[in-house]
């Protein structure tokens, strides 16, 4: 299942070929901010093809293509009644055209349809376009933890989701 999000994007599930890619895409979304991660807490964000594949055999995964390269990336992992979201990147050649909006809405309806309760993520305070989309998509700041990553900052946001019972 494909869908178009802006002219010539379209957001599918991961494949295991796109491994590469997908580690690819992570790579030069974070590379802007490298400075402002511990070396380790960035080795986590961007993570090699082998940590991307290993990824896709455990859980769900979406990319963003435009004109056959991906471009955008979002994964899942269930945590209990929760999803968390991991690993959300989008090319800076593609910000502000609504690829990282899609892809939030592509785990959201994943979430709703697996029956989760609500949706989660960590993300760092210097990440500001990132923090501005998830509050777009609902997310809000949340207390719990995780508060670091390797010794770079984090806070968690949460989404609570509307039952259909």
């Amino acid at each position: 299942m494909s869908e178009e999000v802006s002219t010539g994007v379209q957001i599918r599930r991961a494949l295991l070929e796109d491994a590469a890619a997908i580690a690819s895409v992570l790579y030069e979304s974070f590379a802007e901010y490298e400075s402002s991660y511990t070396p380790e807490g960035f080795a986590v964000t961007v993570s090699t093809p082998e940590q991307v594949r290993d990824r896709l055999k455990a859980e769900p995964v979406w990319v963003a293509l435009e004109e056959e390269r991906i471009v955008g990336t979002v994964g899942a992992t269930p945590k209990g009644e929760a999803l968390y979201v991991r690993s959300m990147a989008v090319v800076p050649s593609l910000r502000g055209r609504r690829v990282g909006h899609r892809l939030m809405e592509c785990v959201e309806e994943f979430a709703v349809s697996q029956g989760f309760r609500r949706m989660f993520l960590s993300t760092t305070p210097f990440l500001a376009r990132a923090i501005k989309l998830y509050e777009r998509c609902g997310f809000r700041r949340s207390p719990e933890g995780p508060h670091d990553l390797r010794g770079t900052p984090l806070f968690t946001m949460v989404k609570n989701l509307v039952s259909s019972d």
